[in-house]
């Protein structure tokens, strides 16, 4: 349960110091730490440059109300805790937030968590852990999406996290998403989001828009394939905005600050204009 009565935050030099060490700040690329060799059972998963294995993270929360959860992680973030929430298959909202490389450490940082009464239970969530297998829960609805055929299942390696990285960002469709509550720079939503997708398949990537498309392999766009990162703006230089694609010439995206997470088509005529190109994190 989170207390949500607000209280002078006593350890948050102790605190801030640990997720510092152990998670990427909002404009900076994630440090080199050795990648796992699988990251979904019977994958044998290698990263693309400029990403890697998550570590250990600490989640947190029971929250029925969506506005709920967003509140509690803009509290976080305002102290320096690079965090996320989103949605179980049970309906309720979690928030998660690390990249610890032991479980010592997490425990250590969730512990002070609860030593400063913000929160009296976590769950330390391992290294590789991929959050959601399966399809998307049909009690969702979101009446646009592609259906997908029985083809599209996923296969051994890199495929798998393709497909649970799609999979996963259509959970998130309806749900709004503000990354940092009102001091969020532009651009940061979006890349939030994806951000959060990838850490929810075990998989760290970098947090700015700029940095995901700096990362990875280019992919070009008639080879897209399930869990690609899509990018717009208006130049390779510019890019400002990001999404995941999902297949059939869909991607899902945070459009825009107050705005529901949402499925979009890359044949509209502003991601047409606006289209960058594409970047793949698993070989």
């Amino acid at each position: 349960m989170i207390v949500t009565k607000t209280r002078p935050y006593c350890g948050l030099l102790m605190l801030t110091a640990l997720i510092t060490i152990s998670t990427p700040g909002c404009a900076s690329q994630p440090a080199a730490r050795q990648a796992a060799t699988s990251v979904y059972s019977g994958g044998n998963v290698k990263y693309a440059r400029g990403v890697t294995s998550l570590g250990y993270a600490i989640q947190m929360g029971a929250f029925a109300n969506v506005h709920n959860a967003e509140r509690f992680t803009n509290r976080l973030q305002t102290k320096g805790i690079d965090a996320f929430y989103y949605r179980k298959d049970n309906g309720i909202y979690a928030v998660r937030f690390g990249d610890f490389p032991s479980k010592e450490r997490a425990q250590l940082a969730a512990r002070q968590l609860v030593a400063d009464r913000l929160i009296d239970e976590y769950y330390i969530a391992p290294p590789n852990e991929v959050v959601f297998k399966t399809s998307r829960p049909a009690t969702i609805s979101a009446p646009t999406l592609p259906q997908k055929p029985t083809s599209a299942a996923p296969q051994d390696g890199a495929h798998d996290i393709g497909y649970i990285a799609a999979r996963t960002a259509e959970r998130f469709i309806g749900i709004p998403y503000q990354w940092g509550g009102n001091t969020v720079v532009d651009g940061m939503d979006c890349s939030g989001f994806t951000r959060a997708v990838y850490n929810l398949c075990g998989i760290n990537i970098p947090r700015t828009s700029r940095e995901q498309y700096n990362a990875g392999n280019t992919v070009s766009k008639n080879n897209l394939q399930d869990g690609d990162l899509v990018f717009f703006g208006p130049s390779a230089s510019g890019v400002n905005h990001v999404g995941i694609y999902v297949g059939d010439g869909k991607f899902v995206h945070a459009p825009s600050r107050g705005k529901d997470i949402s499925i979009a088509s890359l044949d509209d005529s502003y991601f047409m204009r606006n289209y960058v190109g594409a970047k793949r994190y698993v070989n």
